[in-house]
């Protein structure tokens, strides 16, 4: 993501000097008489050789029949089509994605869609399945979707540049007055963190391209025979769809040994500040009244009877001992406990954050019991 910044951090204009720059049709007739020239610098029939027995392109051009060169004209432009309908459909589909951001993923324009970051954040979400859901191998990223991942994250990141705020400046006009305008700056939680986001893709991807050449490979179960003679990692059973990595019989040198063990402390560095990031945003962000509504009017109701009277034992609980007392078998229960828990949270924080006025001083008592109870049971949550 290197390039001119403009007006944006990680947004770049593909600008240049037009005064200094060869025309497109000069630089195409430069390149092939300067390569022809080469050829023929570099071959054994060059100087010396005038009389060669190789036909120049003229001449090659001249001595072509009619239907030939017709044929050659015709793929030409058969070429330049094809070009031309991938650009089209490239272009028709960036306009359905920027149709379906505006209606907030409701094509039918009923108006029953989500708001726009939602709709962004899960576009960016089905974008990361396509592109790295299946990359399961330590292996460069295919070029195309390389391609694909840089071309779409830009046009999605490109509303950033419209999320801005006012600041009163003095603009210097050219007959020398000065007068108060109101200047337009990204946000600044976008200033900060989007490029900080975008360092860190960077270096995910520098992690990737590192091994174009191990010292391992993948084993293919198809054409994987018993007899061979090397060294295999036992396939999980709960894990078949990934590919089995393979060793030689040697087994890793001491060097890859260390550059693996270094590129896996950088891939946790980089999700441990991606995650900071994302908890500091979620943290500024006002959970909506619509969302509270919805909540059930006791956290113990939402979390369940089994998931309350752990969480509840007090100096005793743990995170990681709740995941150990769930014991979850697939990543949707893990994520339905989660969205479980969070809802719980919200509730506690609410309960204890409410004031009651009430006239006898053993109401007032309880209450605050009650309330320090929640506090606890919100950072129990928070927690997990």
């Amino acid at each position: 993501m290197s390039g001119n910044s403009s007006g944006f951090p990680g947004f770049h204009n593909h600008s240049y000097d037009r005064d200094y720059a060869r025309p497109l049709f000069r630089v195409a007739s430069f390149s092939d008489s300067s390569d022809e020239q080469e050829r023929h610098a570099s071959s054994p029939r060059g100087r010396g050789h005038g009389l060669s027995r190789t036909p120049t392109k003229a001449a090659a051009a001249s001595r072509l029949s009619p239907s030939m060169s017709s044929k050659m004209s015709m793929k030409k432009m058969q070429q330049a089509v094809e070009e031309m309908s991938m650009e089209d459909e490239e272009m028709e589909l960036m306009k359905e994605k920027y149709t379906k951001l505006l209606l907030g993923e409701d094509m039918s324009g009923g108006g029953k869609g989500v708001c726009t970051a939602v709709a962004i954040s899960n576009a960016i979400t089905n974008l990361y399945a396509t592109v790295f859901g299946t990359c399961h191998r330590l292996e460069p990223l295919p070029p195309e979707k390389r391609s694909m991942w840089n071309r779409e994250m830009d046009c999605l990141l490109s509303i950033c540049e419209y999320i801005v705020e006012f600041s009163p400046t003095v603009q210097a006009m050219p007959d020398g007055s000065k007068h108060d305008v109101m200047a337009t700056t990204p946000r600044s939680d976008i200033l900060m963190n989007l490029p900080a986001l975008e360092k860190l893709e960077t270096m995910l991807l520098g992690i990737l391209d590192s091994f174009e050449k191990p010292e391992f490979w993948y084993a293919d179960q198809r054409n994987q025979s018993f007899n061979e003679s090397k060294k295999s990692f036992q396939r999980s059973e709960d894990k078949w769809w990934l590919p089995e990595p393979c060793v030689p019989e040697s087994g890793l040198s001491d060097r890859m040994h260390r550059e693996l063990q270094q590129k896996r402390d950088q891939a946790s560095q980089i999700h441990k500040m991606a995650m900071e990031i994302n908890s500091s945003i979620l943290s500024e962000m006002q959970v909506p009244l619509s969302y509270l509504e919805t909540l059930p009017k006791s956290g113990r109701v939402g979390v369940g009877d089994a998931i309350y009277r752990y969480m509840s034992s007090g100096d005793q609980f743990s995170p990681e001992h709740l995941l150990n007392f769930l014991n979850l078998s697939s990543e949707h229960e893990a994520l339905e406990i989660a969205d479980r828990v969070e809802a719980a949270m919200y509730v506690w924080r609410r309960k204890a954050s409410t004031t009651h006025v009430v006239s006898k001083w053993e109401h007032v008592t309880e209450l605050n019991a009650d309330g320090d109870k929640n506090l606890v049971l919100a950072r129990a949550c928070s927690c997990a």
